[in-house]
């Protein structure tokens, strides 16, 4: 297959990578480093005030403490004013929530993947433009018209075509696990995104989708050096001893996750790149205590 590194071209590729993984912290010197440096807050640019205008939306993820903001995809034009007034504001957009719930890269349908790649694509260079290091994507769907074997094969292959753009742009393709039933274990997560052979496809680890029927803590563990970027949430409910619980999305430190050993397992495996929170939005007020809750995550209490 083209797209196939040996050995040689693969150690070559991932000079361009190493370079963007290390301006986030998670480069192999600082995984040997004895004492791993907490993580970068941050949030979706969804949670500041759309009464806002752009500069001050940014401003105010900078006052409130975060250090990063989180962008959605949006077209060149747009990109650049966000770009601007994230610079003024003296705060870096380091990631685009692409997804890929539109034209899953899984499809069946020839139309539905042309469209899918192209708005990849799109989502690649608006985030090239925004100053941002990747773009999260969510590259399958499982349902009733796509079984998981074809899920698996059709959006591997897809992925393969986005990956010498994502190189020419030095934007990371970041792999999110999520409810689409698809990627259910950290081992076959791990396989999925190994199997690329490339360091421009990398994870995107959400610590409150697995709540439901795993631990996220596991999984940090298991997926490790791969994860580029996080996204903080919490979930009430979980796994059970026959099966998982219901539950719901709620505030962070108010759910069933086990914060103090999620902390723990991301310093076990060095990670020091951006948190984000995904939250609903809220006024000063609301943030100030987002970031508070994180802070207390970082502390391991």
């Amino acid at each position: 297959m083209a797209n196939e590194l040996n050995r040689r071209e693969f150690l070559g590729k991932s000079v361009g990578a190493a370079g963007v993984i290390a301006s986030t912290g998670v480069s192999s010197n600082a995984r040997a480093s004895t004492e791993a440096s907490n993580p970068k807050k941050a949030c979706l640019f969804g949670m500041l005030p759309e009464k806002l205008s752009l500069e001050d939306r940014f401003k105010l993820a900078r006052d409130v403490g975060f250090e990063g903001v989180e962008a959605p995809p949006v077209d060149e034009a747009e990109a650049e004013k966000m770009r601007s007034a994230s610079d003024r504001a003296g705060i870096r957009i380091h990631s685009v929530i692409f997804g890929g719930w539109g034209a899953p890269l899984s499809s069946g349908d020839p139309a539905t993947i042309e469209r899918g790649l192209k708005e990849a694509k799109s989502a690649i260079h608006g985030a090239k433009i925004m100053g941002a290091d990747a773009i999260l994507l969510v590259p399958a769907l499982v349902d009733a018209n796509t079984g998981y074997s074809d899920a698996y094969k059709r959006s591997h292959e897809n992925v393969h075509k986005l990956i010498p753009y994502a190189e020419e742009q030095k934007i990371l393709i970041c792999i999110e696990e999520v409810w689409n039933n698809f990627l259910l274990s950290p081992m076959e997560y791990v396989k999925y995104i190994d199997d690329f052979k490339s360091p421009w496809v990398q994870s995107y680890f959400d610590v409150g989708n697995v709540v439901a029927f795993a631990w996220p803590q596991d999984w940090i563990r298991t997926v490790g050096k791969r994860i580029h970027k996080v996204h903080l949430k919490d979930y009430k409910g979980g796994p059970g001893l026959f099966g998982s619980r219901g539950g719901n999305f709620v505030n962070l430190r108010e759910g069933s996750i086990d914060w103090p050993e999620v902390r723990k397992a991301f310093a076990e495996i060095r990670y020091s790149g951006y948190m984000t929170t995904e939250l609903g939005g809220g006024d000063e007020a609301y943030l100030r205590d987002v970031v508070a809750r994180v802070d207390k995550i970082f502390a391991g209490v």
